[in-house]
């Protein structure tokens, strides 16, 4: 049993923001169990660890909905348009992948990358190659994360090397569905990259598999770029728009994550809504590859499910302090900028409730202890920031504009500090 003291920051039942300064949280079996004035829950469980982080902030750890872990190696490639850049950068990158050497060491910096800027839940896309999602789901395993992953799914538009076929596709994501989803805090993710590099018989085997193991989620790409969507309609002249595919192979259900939808008919984003699927806002990415801007507070006032990543390696950080800043220059460039609240429940409990997760993304009773340490004097520029800040939202924001992984002094997992 163990008790943090710090500022405690979280929601309430109506998804406000709620603090209080001097506050605990019990953790035990990795689950919060008691939370409120510190001095009061120390008086009540002296057999609790007492881990005292001072004025520091504790808060929910970061949730990213969409992010490439084979892409890290080139992230901050010169900018191209989408097509382009996956051709030249993510195509031969991925290709490695079906070394489990390689992809071991790549998913353990990865992971320790993204635990170091605070993220402690993600749905992450591997390769095609089975061995890449191997190695992630054992890195993330052997951390405790809660993580979902899949082999990506390709069998056309795409170098020889990075190519499956709807039979081995099945059979493998079969496969890796029965090792590893349940296991722990693992999840897998159905992933077909996006509908040009899947045939018709690829996207039926998906629905297929769905059919067959529906709890576990699906995740692809949509209505990123004007280009893409254009060859989407060159390959399916029959389908409505870019969501229609989906829709025609039933691949749009509660707990489908689409990353971008930057670019959608009202039909389309109806149909979303009127379905449960899930917007995966990539901000960063979309303004570095020069996407598009995506419509967030409409989308929201809406009653769209709604998420936020990095997208790496399209984006420009692992950060979720940057994507929520990439959100907020977004929402602000379109003429309705978000506040902190909006762009912190997004990043936790928000992303974690699109994604199914409801026991993620909260400091309260039942949830589970993914909980950031977060130090708002860590560097000379945001201690004078915050020191002149009114409210709890103006120190809020300042951190969001201003923070990095200097920030996150530790990272605890299910009640485990993992950082250094």
């Amino acid at each position: 049993m163990k008790l943090l003291l710090g500022h405690c920051i979280g929601f309430d039942d109506q998804d406000q923001l709620t603090d209080t300064a001097r506050g605990g949280l019990l953790i035990d079996q990795g689950v919060i169990q008691a939370m409120g004035d510190g001095a009061e829950l120390v008086r009540r469980y002296p057999q609790a660890q007492v881990v005292d982080h001072g004025s520091s902030y504790l808060m929910p750890g970061f949730v990213d909905a969409h992010v490439h872990y084979p892409q890290l190696p080139v992230i901050a490639s010169h900018g191209e348009q989408l097509l382009e850049w996956l051709e030249r950068y993510t195509f031969p990158e991925e290709s490695k992948y079906g070394d489990l050497d390689y992809a071991c060491a790549q998913a353990e910096q990865f992971l320790d990358l993204t635990l170091a800027y605070g993220t402690t839940s993600a749905a992450v896309f591997s390769t095609v190659h089975a061995t890449s999602a191997e190695a992630l789901f054992q890195a993330a395993g052997r951390r405790n994360l809660r993580l979902a992953t899949g082999k990506v799914l390709m069998d056309r538009h795409c170098p020889e090397s990075l190519r499956d076929d709807p039979v081995s596709g099945y059979q493998e994501s079969e496969r890796l569905i029965r090792s590893f989803h349940g296991q722990g805090r693992l999840e897998y993710a159905i992933t077909p990259r996006f509908a040009p590099t899947s045939s018709a018989e690829q996207l039926a085997a998906c629905a297929a598999l769905w059919d067959a193991y529906p709890d576990v989620l699906l995740q692809t790409h949509l209505s990123e770029n004007a280009d893409e969507i254009r060859w989407v309609s060159e390959l399916f002249p029959a389908s409505p728009d870019y969501l229609g595919v989906y829709e025609q192979f039933d691949l749009v259900r509660t707990r489908a994550l689409f990353g971008h939808a930057i670019h959608l008919s009202a039909r389309e984003a109806d149909s979303l809504r009127e379905r449960g699927g899930v917007l995966v806002h990539c901000p960063t990415s979309n303004l570095f590859l020069g996407s598009g801007l995506f419509e967030f507070q409409a989308h929201a006032r809406a009653g769209q499910r709604l998420a936020l990543a990095s997208d790496v390696g399209g984006g420009s950080a692992l950060s979720m302090w940057s994507t929520m800043l990439g959100a907020y220059q977004v929402s602000a460039m379109l003429g309705q900028a978000l506040d902190a609240q909006q762009l912190l429940y997004a990043a936790t409990l928000g992303g974690a409730r699109s994604l199914g997760w409801d026991c993620v993304g909260n400091l309260a009773v039942g949830y589970e202890a993914d909980i950031l340490v977060i130090d708002p004097h860590a560097t000379a520029l945001t201690s004078q920031r915050i020191g002149h800040s009114t409210s709890l939202e103006e120190a809020l924001f300042a951190l969001i504009v201003l923070a990095d992984d200097r920030h996150v002094s530790d990272v605890y997992v299910a009640g485990q500090r993992v950082s250094d």
